[in-house]
């Protein structure tokens, strides 16, 4: 009979011994502390490398430019967007050929009904400047209640557009939304926004010939707030937030099944216990959310030059306790206690790391001055 911690779980973990890490003696160094309100995201264009776009939840994207806030906005929706709680501005992607065709897309909650919105503007002629008249809508997604929306868009190293999508919200999946193939809530989705009108579904989607569910491409999320794609290995990650206890970390694969609402983490949700893993895939880690941590802030695999001490490690945090960890093998170790509120992380064109905080500060993550790394081991 499977209980708690799934025998089978532990067992797998138990295999894997602590590995010896390198220290990475990481410090914030503030880029804005002020001017920014609810800042939710950063990315880059890839054509402008010193300028950083912001997202602010409330419906606004700014540039920081060389370490100034632009006092132009470069996006304003706030009109169209329904902003309060876990609802707002939520994601923006750059097109892979932005610096050519000046293509970007956001995903946010639109106003009248709050549903979830995937759409498309283009830059006009100032290209610090977004036209917000000009927006075409690829997808509509009904929102059962106000919360687990999901919210990140990224394209994939395909060149397709990628979407994280939460289970719907309440507690506990009430429809069981996240295990129907049939809705697109609780899942990441894949489409092809270069062809079709407005897009069409890759061919080897898992659900691509079925009537519905035709731009899933894997299911069993709770709410994939933050996820990205390792940029030496292309391999996709999603931090998956927990319900009550357990926070979890997925290198996820298309057509799988990550659990939710059978599972949370490596644990029997719903039914509590008997739950059956066949055909299942195990989140790489998890954690425990008991205060202060509450929820995962998905990051990414760092490839920078700043802290060779963290290459190739997953980044990530959590919300409320504002500790940024990192993940080696299924290994999770506490780089910094920062008592910010992290709502995300954005990288750069140069694989380095930023940390945003929901408070209005964006912060870079660099080498703590007048140290040096060295190999610890951290079974002792």
């Amino acid at each position: 009979m499977f209980t708690g911690l799934l025998p089978w779980a532990q067992s797998a973990l138990a295999l894997g011994k602590r590995p010896s890490l390198s220290s990475a003696n990481i410090q914030l160094t503030p880029i804005i502390t002020d001017g920014l309100e609810q800042p939710i995201f950063l990315t880059v264009t890839g054509s402008h490398t010193h300028q950083l776009h912001v997202v602010e939840q409330g419906g606004r994207i700014r540039i920081i430019d060389k370490g100034v806030l632009l006092p132009r906005t470069f996006l304003d929706i706030s009109e169209k967007v329904s902003f309060g709680g876990e609802r707002g501005l939520l994601g923006l992607a750059f097109h892979p050929q932005y610096k050519n065709n000046g293509r970007f897309f956001v995903n946010y909650t639109r106003a009248q009904d709050g549903a979830t919105v995937v759409s498309e503007f283009s830059v006009t002629l100032n290209p610090r400047s977004g036209s917000s008249s000009k927006e075409r809508i690829f997808l509509v997604i009904p929102q059962p209640y106000g919360n687990h929306n999901g919210g990140m868009i990224a394209f994939g190293p395909d060149g397709f557009l990628y979407i994280g999508m939460g289970d719907g919200g309440a507690g506990g999946d009430p429809c069981n939304r996240g295990q129907n193939p049939r809705e697109l809530l609780g899942k990441m989705l894949r489409i092809d926004i270069d062809h079709g009108s407005p897009f069409t579904v890759p061919h080897d989607n898992p659900f691509a010939k079925k009537a519905q569910g035709q731009a899933i491409y894997a299911l069993g999320f709770r709410n994939p707030w933050r996820f990205s794609f390792d940029r030496q290995s292309g391999d996709l990650w999603v931090a998956d937030v927990g319900q009550h206890q357990w926070e979890e970390i997925n290198r996820v694969e298309r057509g799988k099944n990550y659990g939710w609402r059978l599972m949370e983490g490596l644990h029997c949700f719903k039914p509590s216990t008997n739950c059956s893993p066949q055909d299942l895939a195990l989140p790489i880690a998890e954690y425990k959310n008991a205060a202060p941590r509450c929820a995962i802030t998905g990051g990414y695999v760092y490839r920078g030059r700043t802290v060779p001490g963290l290459n190739g490690q997953y980044i990530f945090a959590d919300f409320c306790s504002g500790e940024i960890m990192r993940l080696v093998g299924t290994h999770i170790d506490v780089l910094l206690n920062t008592g910010l509120h992290i709502s995300s992380f954005g990288e750069d064109q140069e694989g380095e790391l930023y940390v945003v905080d929901h408070g209005g500060g964006i912060y870079k993550i660099t080498t703590l001055s007048g140290t040096r790394e060295e190999t610890i081991d951290l079974e002792n």
